[in-house]
């Protein structure tokens, strides 16, 4: 029993490590790794650039939100 649970792990192990080596020698998947981190990069940058855009008016329709919020009056009863 001892020698059959040593062979299973020798064959784990060596489809694990062939299955490394050949993702790691195969040139075929770099570029849609590459193209990945691009979208993933370009994403950021939109989203870095639109809340940049953005950020001088929000924070102007803040500051008018919360300067109306002084006039409103409440009836009292809460």
């Amino acid at each position: 029993m001892l020698s059959g649970i040593s062979s299973l792990c020798l064959k784990g192990y060596f489809a694990v490590t062939s299955f490394v080596k050949a993702f790691k020698d195969d040139e075929r998947g770099l570029s849609g790794v590459v193209v990945t981190v691009l979208l993933i990069l370009i994403a950021v940058l939109a989203i870095v650039a639109i809340w940049g855009a953005l950020d001088g008016w929000l924070g102007q329709l803040w500051s008018q939100i919360i300067g109306e919020a002084d006039t409103i009056q409440g009836s009292g009863s809460y």
